[in-house]
């Protein structure tokens, strides 16, 4: 093979590529062909990292939001020395691999985040920057910029089709976030066909529109002196985000494939590799072969990252003895750990201050944090008014001004959430976000993402049920609680009072595996008086007896969550004056509640007793597990309407008379209550 060495990296990345997307005869091998000298340019020549430590901090952050070219990924990670053998890449989408269908955040060395759901990754790229901003104005300082690192994003049609993607790109220009930096893949080509059959803006107008530097390089994906110098520009530009456009040609050198949709999502065929591999002036019969010299040149990165880390470790030494405190404060804030004495401002909530909404007592517990947690950071979806979320003492992050604690994401509950996940994803801050739960449709594969990484995002949902009122069934959350109760390692809690809510804060800020999810009325509700009953730490263990019986024995128990665990307090007075002895169970988080031990959980819940019933104003799915067959649910299976909220309550059945009635049926009949 007669070929200089960048051309002979280039066709060990793109051949690396065939071969293991041929042999697990599944994958996406066209993206990977097209865009290996780009990504040769980047990851030799511009990229910052180090590959025998993958955490180093201020290293450039990537993300391939066009996931499904995963293997691109991973044949870098192998040549350029991260811990991932070639046999790895032979082993692609196996079980057991390192190397899935996807690229996997935790799951493969030198991953940033979980992609391949398209969109997604440009909208964490952005949340990174941000971080990354934030991040340089609190803690740099004239001579030492110890926070100072891009975030590349590659991304394709598909990316930039999805419309979330344009939420977070729109923000980004606002912000003017200078170290974002995308390459945009234009090779025309979707599943269906040519990119023509649905798309024909333009793209270089559209992100000039949002704010951005657009360096078009037309048809260039093979040269390599302009992709460099497209890089060297994007760079130098400190005041807008940079998005490089290159025509790229997909299943590039395939004779019967290139520019096809069949060159997308199927492997080539041993034929076509055959006569692909012949075009680069490949062995034609080797599989998986890495030149020594690819191995040597590529592996350099080792020691030039070696160099950088040490290079920075240096000047933070440096940093940490003129500036100790803000030393302190960022080692704190990225070992993830909460300071000492970080809930001790959070209050409690006697009972003469209420009735206040969960939403406004969530402000309150909100702000004794953030006073303690400087790196607590978050904002609402235009909502801050509404969701109480906004930090006290601090303004909005905006451009030229990015150490404020606020965000005003705007109307784009996806990008927010997604942002978030980039930001945690980033570290050194614990980021929020928060909108009405109804919008959470909105968010939800973002949600998703957050859970199948185990980001400690916390989202908070106010408006939480038929309490929303006259706004009507499009604002009021119905099956909102089912259907996100459904998401594996996704921590919702839903407080009944004030107290639960302080409470409901503590174990969303302690759980580091997931995000939580914190559900919060609009209307206001009463606070419970503990003065006999005893605190509301039950809530960090997801259920708990907040009224016990009064009587000898249990003769029903009345669980709920929320607002509706009011309505089961009163109906156990009404129902202890007709001698039915009923058990009071809170109920905020199911996931919580899944996780004690079953001796605690047969103690809330008593297998003896099977008369039980569920009071909440959504959809009654799930309740099965805590009722048994033998209880009753009084939920909503359907949509709500547009009235006031005491009186949708009532035309519901959500009533004390209601709750009271169902009980006595229970008791009385022993049966099954439909």
């Amino acid at each position: 093979m007669q070929h200089d060495i960048d051309t002979l990296c280039i066709n060990t990345i793109r051949t690396l590529s065939m071969d293991a997307v041929q042999r697990a005869n599944s994958g996406h091998p066209g993206t990977p062909m097209a865009l290996a000298p780009l990504a040769h340019v980047l990851w030799s020549r511009v990229l910052r990292y180090n590959p025998k430590n993958p955490a180093w901090f201020n290293r450039d952050r990537f993300v391939l939001s066009a996931g499904h070219a995963s293997i691109l990924q991973y044949a870098l990670l192998h040549l350029t020395g991260y811990d991932l053998s070639l046999d790895e890449l032979k082993d692609f989408r196996q079980w057991g691999s390192r190397t899935p269908g996807h690229p996997e955040y935790h799951h493969t060395p030198g991953i940033e985040t979980t992609t391949g759901p398209l969109g997604q990754g440009i909208m964490n790229g952005v949340g990174m920057a941000m971080a990354e901003a934030h991040l340089a104005a609190v803690f740099n300082r004239p001579g030492h910029d110890i926070i100072d690192h891009h975030t590349y994003v590659f991304c394709g049609d598909g990316d930039l089709m999805e419309g979330p993607s344009h939420e977070a790109a729109s923000l980004a220009g606002h912000l003017g976030l200078g170290k974002l930096i995308c390459v945009f893949d234009d090779n025309r080509i979707t599943i269906e066909g040519s990119t023509d059959l649905a798309c024909s803006d333009s793209v270089r107008l559209r992100f000039e529109g949002y704010g951005w530097q657009v360096i078009d390089l037309g048809d260039a994906a093979n040269d390599l002196d302009a992709l460099m110098a497209a890089f060297d520009q994007a760079r130098m530009e400190a005041d807008r985000p940079s998005l490089i456009v290159v025509r790229s040609h997909i299943g590039y050198g395939a004779p019967h494939r290139q520019d096809t949709s069949s060159a997308h999502g199927e492997p080539l065929g041993e034929e076509e590799i055959r006569l692909t591999k012949k075009f680069y002036g490949w062995p034609e019969e080797e599989q998986f072969l890495v030149p020594e010299e690819v191995r040597a040149y590529l592996g350099r990165a080792v020691e030039r990252g070696r160099e950088l880390e040490e290079d920075w470790t240096r000047r933070f030494e440096n940093y940490r003895k003129e500036c100790p405190e803000l030393a302190e404060r960022l080692r704190d804030s990225l070992s993830g750990e909460l300071p000492a004495g970080w809930d001790a401002d959070i209050p409690v909530f006697p009972p003469e201050k209420g009735p206040i909404a969960t939403r406004a007592a969530s402000g309150t517990v909100l702000n004794a944090i953030a006073a303690r947690v400087p790196w607590l950071v978050g904002g609402s979806a235009d909502l801050s008014p509404s969701t109480k979320t906004l930090i006290a003492g601090s303004g909005y992050l905006a451009k030229g001004n990015y150490g404020e604690r606020n965000i005003a994401w705007g109307i784009r509950e996806h990008a927010m959430c997604a942002c978030a996940s980039g930001m945690a994803l980033h570290g050194g801050v614990r980021p929020f976000g928060a909108t009405f739960f109804v919008f959470s449709d909105y968010a939800r594969p973002a949600i998703r993402l957050a859970a199948l990484m185990g980001l400690p995002v916390i989202y908070v949902m106010t408006h939480d049920s038929i309490g929303v009122g006259e706004d009507g069934p499009t604002h009021q959350p119905v099956e909102h609680l089912a259907s996100l109760r459904a998401m594996p390692n996704l921590c919702i809690i839903r407080p009944a009072d004030a107290n639960e809510t302080a409470h409901a804060w503590r174990a969303a800020m302690e759980r580091s595996t997931g995000p939580t999810m914190l559900v919060l009325s609009r209307q206001n509700l009463p606070i419970v008086d503990r003065s006999v009953l005893g605190g509301a730490e039950g809530v960090l263990k997801g259920g708990y007896i907040l009224a016990r019986e009064k009587g000898p024995k249990v003769d029903v128990i009345l669980m709920a969550s929320g607002s509706e665990v009011q309505l089961v307090m009163a109906a156990q007075n009404a129902l202890a004056a007709g001698n039915i002895a009923a058990r009071v169970v809170s109920i905020p988080s199911w996931e919580l509640f899944r996780q004690q031990p079953q001796d605690y959980r047969d103690e809330v819940l008593p297998p003896s007793v099977t008369n039980r019933l569920a009071v909440e104003a959504g959809s009654s799915f799930g309740w099965r597990e805590w009722v048994g067959d033998r209880g009753a649910i009084i939920a909503l299976d359907r949509f709500g309407a547009s009235a006031p909220a005491g009186e949708l309550f009532k035309q519901f059945g959500f009533t004390v008379e209601n709750i009271v009635t169902t009980a006595r049926k229970l008791v009385g009949l022993g049966g099954k209550i439909s």
